[in-house]
Protein backbone atom coordinates (compact mmCIF):
# COMPACT_ATOMS: atom_id res chain seq x y z
CA UNK A 1 0.00 0.00 0.00
CA UNK A 2 1.42 3.37 -1.12
CA UNK A 3 -0.03 4.97 1.90
CA UNK A 4 -1.57 2.78 3.80
CA UNK A 5 -3.67 5.89 6.13
CA UNK A 6 -4.98 6.79 3.59
CA UNK A 7 -6.19 3.21 2.48
CA UNK A 8 -8.06 2.33 6.24
CA UNK A 9 -9.62 5.65 5.61
CA UNK A 10 -11.27 4.48 2.11
CA UNK A 11 -11.84 1.07 3.58
CA UNK A 12 -13.32 2.47 6.66
CA UNK A 13 -15.56 5.28 4.72
CA UNK A 14 -16.85 2.48 2.19
CA UNK A 15 -17.82 0.06 4.26
CA UNK A 16 -18.36 1.68 7.69
CA UNK A 17 -19.89 5.14 7.20
CA UNK A 18 -21.19 5.72 10.75
CA UNK A 19 -17.14 5.95 11.59
CA UNK A 20 -16.17 7.40 8.53
CA UNK A 21 -15.10 10.80 9.85
CA UNK A 22 -12.67 9.41 13.09
CA UNK A 23 -8.84 9.99 12.32
CA UNK A 24 -6.79 7.26 11.32
CA UNK A 25 -3.09 7.22 12.71
CA UNK A 26 -0.58 3.80 12.66
CA UNK A 27 0.46 2.35 15.17
CA UNK A 28 4.22 1.28 15.59
CA UNK A 29 4.83 -2.34 15.97
CA UNK A 30 7.49 -5.10 16.21
CA UNK A 31 4.75 -7.89 15.24
CA UNK A 32 5.09 -10.02 11.92
CA UNK A 33 1.58 -10.85 10.86
CA UNK A 34 -0.60 -7.72 10.82
CA UNK A 35 -0.54 -3.91 10.63
CA UNK A 36 -2.73 -2.14 12.94
CA UNK A 37 -4.47 1.36 13.11
CA UNK A 38 -5.95 3.30 15.55
CA UNK A 39 -9.54 4.41 14.54
CA UNK A 40 -10.64 7.89 16.67
CA UNK A 41 -10.32 6.99 20.04
CA UNK A 42 -12.04 3.90 20.40
CA UNK A 43 -11.64 1.59 17.66
CA UNK A 44 -8.85 -0.06 16.35
CA UNK A 45 -8.47 -1.20 12.50
CA UNK A 46 -6.18 -4.63 11.97
CA UNK A 47 -5.06 -5.32 8.71
CA UNK A 48 -3.30 -8.53 7.56
CA UNK A 49 0.18 -8.26 6.02
CA UNK A 50 -0.35 -11.16 3.67
CA UNK A 51 -2.77 -13.57 2.50
CA UNK A 52 -1.48 -16.12 4.82
CA UNK A 53 -1.73 -13.90 7.68
CA UNK A 54 -5.68 -13.48 6.42
CA UNK A 55 -7.18 -16.59 8.12
CA UNK A 56 -7.23 -14.79 11.38
CA UNK A 57 -9.40 -12.82 10.85
CA UNK A 58 -12.38 -14.75 10.53
CA UNK A 59 -10.84 -17.04 13.59
CA UNK A 60 -11.27 -14.37 15.59
CA UNK A 61 -14.03 -12.41 14.69
CA UNK A 62 -15.85 -16.04 14.98
CA UNK A 63 -14.13 -17.46 18.04
CA UNK A 64 -13.35 -14.27 20.40
CA UNK A 65 -16.62 -13.50 21.25
CA UNK A 66 -16.92 -16.95 22.43
CA UNK A 67 -13.92 -16.63 24.44
CA UNK A 68 -14.19 -13.49 26.08
CA UNK A 69 -16.53 -13.45 28.44
CA UNK A 70 -14.83 -16.64 30.36
CA UNK A 71 -11.66 -14.48 30.57
CA UNK A 72 -10.15 -12.62 33.72
CA UNK A 73 -8.40 -10.10 31.36
CA UNK A 74 -10.12 -8.04 28.69
CA UNK A 75 -9.45 -9.08 25.09
CA UNK A 76 -10.23 -7.18 21.80
CA UNK A 77 -13.71 -7.71 20.53
CA UNK A 78 -14.35 -7.68 17.09
CA UNK A 79 -17.12 -4.75 16.32
CA UNK A 80 -17.01 -5.05 12.16
CA UNK A 81 -15.87 -7.34 9.39
CA UNK A 82 -14.27 -5.82 6.65
CA UNK A 83 -14.02 -6.93 3.06
CA UNK A 84 -11.44 -6.50 0.32
CA UNK A 85 -11.96 -3.00 -1.17
CA UNK A 86 -10.38 -0.66 -2.89
CA UNK A 87 -6.30 -0.69 -2.09
CA UNK A 88 -7.09 -3.86 0.17
CA UNK A 89 -7.33 -7.16 -1.44
CA UNK A 90 -7.87 -8.73 1.90
CA UNK A 91 -10.64 -8.94 4.60
CA UNK A 92 -9.73 -7.03 7.82
CA UNK A 93 -11.44 -6.27 11.16
CA UNK A 94 -12.68 -3.46 13.45
CA UNK A 95 -12.07 -3.88 16.97
CA UNK A 96 -12.77 -2.13 20.51
CA UNK A 97 -9.36 0.05 21.82
CA UNK A 98 -7.83 -1.50 24.45
CA UNK A 99 -5.76 1.16 26.54
CA UNK A 100 -2.20 0.68 27.37
CA UNK A 101 1.82 0.21 25.57
CA UNK A 102 2.41 -3.51 24.85
CA UNK A 103 4.84 -5.09 27.58
CA UNK A 104 7.62 -4.79 25.45
CA UNK A 105 7.52 -0.86 24.98
CA UNK A 106 6.38 -0.47 28.65
CA UNK A 107 8.12 -3.12 30.70
CA UNK A 108 5.39 -4.69 33.38
CA UNK A 109 7.05 -3.65 37.03
CA UNK A 110 4.91 -5.63 38.94
CA UNK A 111 5.70 -9.15 37.85
CA UNK A 112 4.32 -10.77 40.49
CA UNK A 113 0.55 -9.68 39.98
CA UNK A 114 1.28 -10.48 36.12
CA UNK A 115 2.57 -14.08 36.49
CA UNK A 116 -0.81 -14.54 38.46
CA UNK A 117 -3.22 -12.79 36.20
CA UNK A 118 -1.28 -14.25 33.42
CA UNK A 119 -1.76 -18.06 34.68
CA UNK A 120 -5.44 -17.06 35.76
CA UNK A 121 -6.07 -16.02 32.24
CA UNK A 122 -4.29 -19.43 30.61
CA UNK A 123 -6.11 -21.61 33.17
CA UNK A 124 -9.66 -19.95 32.05
CA UNK A 125 -9.15 -19.78 28.49
CA UNK A 126 -7.90 -23.94 28.75
CA UNK A 127 -11.47 -24.40 30.76
CA UNK A 128 -13.58 -23.10 27.61
CA UNK A 129 -15.29 -25.79 26.02
CA UNK A 130 -12.89 -26.83 22.71
CA UNK A 131 -15.34 -28.42 20.39
CA UNK A 132 -15.14 -27.53 17.29
CA UNK A 133 -11.80 -25.30 17.86
CA UNK A 134 -9.29 -24.68 14.98
CA UNK A 135 -6.04 -26.09 15.89
CA UNK A 136 -3.45 -24.04 16.40
CA UNK A 137 -0.58 -24.12 14.37
CA UNK A 138 1.63 -23.90 18.04
CA UNK A 139 -0.95 -26.72 19.18
CA UNK A 140 1.26 -30.09 18.95
CA UNK A 141 4.62 -30.85 20.49
CA UNK A 142 7.70 -28.72 19.56
CA UNK A 143 8.96 -30.46 17.19
CA UNK A 144 5.74 -30.13 14.73
CA UNK A 145 6.40 -26.53 15.20
CA UNK A 146 9.74 -26.69 14.32
CA UNK A 147 10.70 -28.90 10.88
CA UNK A 148 13.28 -31.58 11.18
CA UNK A 149 16.92 -29.41 10.85
CA UNK A 150 15.51 -25.98 11.38
CA UNK A 151 16.69 -26.13 15.26
CA UNK A 152 19.83 -27.53 14.98
CA UNK A 153 20.81 -25.23 12.01
CA UNK A 154 19.96 -22.24 14.29
CA UNK A 155 22.08 -23.50 17.28
CA UNK A 156 24.49 -24.27 14.73
CA UNK A 157 24.65 -20.65 12.95
CA UNK A 158 24.32 -18.75 16.33
CA UNK A 159 27.11 -20.48 17.78
CA UNK A 160 29.38 -20.24 15.41
CA UNK A 161 29.04 -16.43 15.59
CA UNK A 162 29.13 -16.76 19.17
CA UNK A 163 26.05 -16.26 20.33
CA UNK A 164 26.10 -19.14 22.12
CA UNK A 165 27.20 -22.13 23.69
CA UNK A 166 26.38 -25.11 20.82
CA UNK A 167 26.79 -27.72 22.33
CA UNK A 168 25.14 -27.18 25.57
CA UNK A 169 22.02 -25.84 23.67
CA UNK A 170 22.09 -29.01 21.60
CA UNK A 171 22.64 -30.85 24.84
CA UNK A 172 19.61 -28.72 26.16
CA UNK A 173 17.23 -29.31 22.47
CA UNK A 174 17.93 -33.29 23.02
CA UNK A 175 16.41 -33.28 25.88
CA UNK A 176 13.66 -31.32 24.75
CA UNK A 177 12.76 -34.40 21.93
CA UNK A 178 12.54 -36.90 24.64
CA UNK A 179 9.69 -35.24 25.98
CA UNK A 180 6.58 -37.06 26.34
CA UNK A 181 3.51 -35.85 23.83
CA UNK A 182 0.64 -34.42 25.25
CA UNK A 183 -1.85 -37.18 25.61
CA UNK A 184 -4.79 -34.93 26.63
CA UNK A 185 -7.83 -33.54 25.00
CA UNK A 186 -7.56 -30.31 23.03
CA UNK A 187 -7.32 -27.35 25.38
CA UNK A 188 -7.72 -23.84 24.28
CA UNK A 189 -4.46 -21.67 23.78
CA UNK A 190 -3.65 -18.25 23.25
CA UNK A 191 -0.52 -19.60 21.21
CA UNK A 192 1.33 -16.09 20.85
CA UNK A 193 1.79 -15.07 24.71
CA UNK A 194 4.83 -12.79 23.98
CA UNK A 195 5.62 -9.29 25.81
CA UNK A 196 4.83 -7.20 22.38
CA UNK A 197 0.66 -9.36 22.91
CA UNK A 198 0.72 -8.28 26.69
CA UNK A 199 -0.53 -5.06 27.37
CA UNK A 200 0.42 -2.61 30.22
CA UNK A 201 -1.21 0.12 32.56
CA UNK A 202 0.62 1.66 35.52
CA UNK A 203 3.60 -0.62 35.37
CA UNK A 204 0.54 -3.96 35.43
CA UNK A 205 -0.57 -6.56 33.09
CA UNK A 206 -3.92 -5.13 31.80
CA UNK A 207 -4.97 -7.05 28.66
CA UNK A 208 -4.29 -10.10 26.33
CA UNK A 209 -4.31 -9.22 22.63
CA UNK A 210 -3.46 -10.55 18.95
CA UNK A 211 -5.14 -14.12 19.20
CA UNK A 212 -4.41 -14.75 15.42
CA UNK A 213 -2.66 -18.16 16.47
CA UNK A 214 -5.57 -19.24 19.17
CA UNK A 215 -6.92 -22.76 18.52
CA UNK A 216 -6.91 -26.13 20.59
CA UNK A 217 -3.79 -28.28 21.29
CA UNK A 218 -1.01 -28.89 23.51
CA UNK A 219 -1.18 -26.14 26.43
CA UNK A 220 2.36 -26.25 26.79
CA UNK A 221 3.26 -23.56 23.94
CA UNK A 222 1.55 -20.87 26.31
CA UNK A 223 4.00 -21.58 29.23
CA UNK A 224 6.50 -19.73 27.23
CA UNK A 225 5.55 -16.16 28.79
CA UNK A 226 7.36 -17.96 31.88
CA UNK A 227 10.28 -17.29 29.88
CA UNK A 228 10.07 -14.58 27.99
CA UNK A 229 8.48 -12.41 30.25
CA UNK A 230 9.12 -13.17 33.75
CA UNK A 231 12.26 -14.19 36.13
CA UNK A 232 13.18 -16.97 37.97
CA UNK A 233 11.27 -15.55 41.35
CA UNK A 234 7.74 -14.70 39.50
CA UNK A 235 8.05 -18.04 37.22
CA UNK A 236 6.71 -20.42 40.20
CA UNK A 237 4.09 -17.52 40.67
CA UNK A 238 2.95 -18.37 37.38
CA UNK A 239 2.57 -21.76 37.52
CA UNK A 240 0.91 -22.10 39.83
CA UNK A 241 -1.57 -20.22 38.52
CA UNK A 242 -1.90 -21.78 35.32
CA UNK A 243 -2.56 -24.87 37.36
CA UNK A 244 -0.55 -27.53 35.14
CA UNK A 245 1.38 -30.69 35.53
CA UNK A 246 5.09 -31.35 35.35
CA UNK A 247 5.10 -32.28 31.86
CA UNK A 248 3.50 -29.45 30.53
CA UNK A 249 5.40 -27.31 31.81
CA UNK A 250 8.75 -29.15 31.02
CA UNK A 251 7.37 -28.53 27.24
CA UNK A 252 6.69 -25.30 27.85
CA UNK A 253 10.09 -25.20 28.54
CA UNK A 254 11.06 -26.96 25.90
CA UNK A 255 9.16 -24.43 23.39
CA UNK A 256 10.91 -21.22 25.41
CA UNK A 257 14.41 -22.99 23.85
CA UNK A 258 13.28 -24.16 20.40
CA UNK A 259 11.11 -21.28 19.86
CA UNK A 260 13.78 -18.59 21.12
CA UNK A 261 17.02 -20.34 19.30
CA UNK A 262 14.98 -20.54 15.75
CA UNK A 263 13.02 -17.21 16.38
CA UNK A 264 16.67 -15.16 17.00
CA UNK A 265 18.04 -16.72 14.50
CA UNK A 266 15.45 -15.89 11.83
CA UNK A 267 15.38 -12.32 13.07
CA UNK A 268 18.22 -10.80 14.56
CA UNK A 269 18.96 -8.79 11.26
CA UNK A 270 15.75 -7.91 9.98
CA UNK A 271 13.56 -7.73 13.67
CA UNK A 272 15.44 -6.81 16.44
CA UNK A 273 12.43 -6.26 18.94
CA UNK A 274 11.38 -9.93 18.21
CA UNK A 275 14.72 -11.32 18.38
CA UNK A 276 15.18 -9.65 21.84
CA UNK A 277 12.49 -11.61 22.80
CA UNK A 278 13.71 -14.38 21.47
CA UNK A 279 17.21 -13.96 23.27
CA UNK A 280 15.56 -13.86 25.95
CA UNK A 281 13.70 -17.17 25.50
CA UNK A 282 15.89 -19.37 25.18
CA UNK A 283 18.89 -17.63 27.44
CA UNK A 284 16.04 -17.87 30.65
CA UNK A 285 15.34 -21.43 30.19
CA UNK A 286 18.54 -22.83 29.49
CA UNK A 287 20.06 -22.38 33.05
CA UNK A 288 17.13 -24.73 34.00
CA UNK A 289 18.24 -27.03 31.87
CA UNK A 290 21.46 -27.66 33.79
CA UNK A 291 19.41 -27.78 37.03
CA UNK A 292 16.91 -30.83 36.22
Amino acid sequence: MADPVRTVRTLVAAQFPQWSGLPVRRVPSAGTDNDMYRLGDRLAVRLPRTAANAGSIAKEQRWLPHLAPHLPLPVPVPVGHGVPGEGFDLPWSVYDWLHGANAYDEPIADLAHAAVELGRFGAALRRVDATDGPRSFRGGHVTEWASAGVTERAIRDLGAHGLLDADRVTAAWESVLRLPQWEGPPRWVHGDLLPGNLLARDGRLSAVIDFGAVGTGDPACDMMAAWTLLTAETRPLFRAAAEVDDATWARGRGWALCWGVVTEHEYRGTNPVLAAVAHRAWSEALPEYGAQ
